[in-house]
């Protein structure tokens, strides 16, 4: 099977050049106006493939179904991806970047940025092939357009090669993932899967079926400025607060640190002054017993701040965000082994590893939604440095040509 690099380079590219960078202080879904100018772009594109029920709803999210074709005792499939990116790094004016035929060194994106092996070792594992990044000013947008991408280009391929037998297949393309919020509004009655897969994972052969259980933190320290020079006994500097609150997490326990099923606590940002200042914070474990854990020594150290520096001065908020799909999985496990044979089908050996994060798939599968992940074949998700192996995208859209085929290649 053969589905041609430059027009999935070429699609690709296309997606990766509209913005749709999520923002996760709105209260909108989606959570920024620019996620509409992919998903009409993509009802426009889908529409003339010549797939049918093809629709957007008013929260964003992209609709569609491949009709079965002779085979409609099948299971209905989804197969789902983001349209959002991170907005931990620039999504604007993504200027993508083909290095044909990598030799091992460091690929310099622009005049300051390197992309290096001695930093990103996996770099070697592509020697010969060819790596798409951005200019290094940007994000690339390979989480998670590059699901898109290879789900629409196996649509294409299996509308021109009919003899390949397939159930009926329901596309959906969600706003919001990056932020937790993509499945608030997901149709999931009209929807109308047995079972899903999002494509959304990392290097070659990934297939995951864990999640991180995940919360959301934000804590407020209420100092008192006073002007320095008569502060004595009177002011209260917030920004001493979080600095000790910081100092309080365990060392160890941040993402730099930890790996596999290791959990962490991670603090995202900090902002403000001597009155007031915020952090936003994540916990993760995989281990739902261990994130309570962690979620009640955040209370913990609540309690002895404002112990010691006076009630409510310190309010810490948590909010549960997606859970460990596992648990939904494992009932119907043999969705995991439809993948794990379309994947060797085509010369692929899956690597089952827990994801450390999530995907829409961790709340869909608690929606009555089973929904394992594939990978897209990116590295480096979130910021500049990230790129995708222009052969792994070729090769997930084998994959899930395979994994819809009727009967299944093994």
């Amino acid at each position: 099977m053969m589905i041609a690099q430059d027009k999935l380079l070429q699609r690709f590219t296309a997606y990766a050049q509209i913005e749709t960078t999520s923002d996760d202080k709105s209260t909108t879904q989606p959570s920024a106006l620019c996620e509409f100018d992919l998903a009409r772009y993509l009802v426009d594109e889908l529409l003339e493939l010549g797939l049918t029920e093809v629709e957007m709803t008013e929260y964003g999210y992209v609709l569609a179904t491949l009709p079965a074709n002779g085979a409609d005792s099948e299971p209905v499939i989804g197969l789902i991806a983001h349209m959002d990116t991170s907005c931990e790094a620039s999504g604007k004016n993504v200027q993508v970047q083909l290095h044909k035929n990598y030799d091992g060194t460091p690929i310099q994106l622009n005049a300051q940025a390197v992309l290096s092996p001695q930093e990103f070792p996996e770099l070697l594992n592509y020697i010969g092939q060819d790596i798409i990044t951005s200019d290094g000013t940007t994000l690339l947008g390979a989480d998670d357009k590059a699901g898109i991408c290879a789900i629409v280009s196996v649509c294409e391929y299996l509308l021109a090669h009919p003899e390949i037998k397939h159930g009926k297949i329901r596309l959906a393309f969600t706003p919001d993932e990056e932020i937790g919020r993509g499945t608030e509004h997901f149709p999931l009655e009209r929807f109308g899967a047995q079972f899903a897969y999002t494509v959304d994972g990392g290097a070659l052969g990934e297939l995951n079926y864990e999640t991180f259980n995940a919360c959301n933190v934000h804590v407020t320290f209420k100092g008192i400025s006073v002007h320095p020079g008569s502060s004595k006994h009177k002011m209260r500097n917030a920004v001493t607060m979080a600095a000790e609150w910081q100092m309080a997490l365990p060392a160890g326990e941040r993402p730099e640190y930890t790996e596999g099923y290791e959990g962490f606590y991670h603090t995202l940002r900090i902002a403000g002054g001597t009155d007031k200042v915020e952090i936003d914070m994540i916990l993760r474990d995989h281990d739902k017993k261990l994130l309570e854990q962690r979620k009640e020594y955040l209370l913990a150290l609540t309690a002895l701040m404002n112990k010691k520096y006076g009630t409510d001065c310190v309010e810490c908020s948590l909010h549960d965000s997606y859970c460990n799909m596992k648990e939904y999985i494992m009932p119907v496990y043999e969705i995991v082994e439809r993948a794990e044979q379309a994947m060797r089908a085509v010369g692929v050996e899956p690597v089952l590893v827990p994801v450390r994060g999530g995907t829409d798939g961790s709340t869909l599968s608690a929606m009555g939604l089973p929904c394992p992940n594939l990978f897209t074949g990116g590295h480096n998700f979130h910021g500049r440095f990230e790129y995708l192996p222009l052969q792994s995208l070729e090769k997930i859209t084998e994959v899930l040509v395979e994994l819809v085929r009727v009967p299944l290649c093994r």
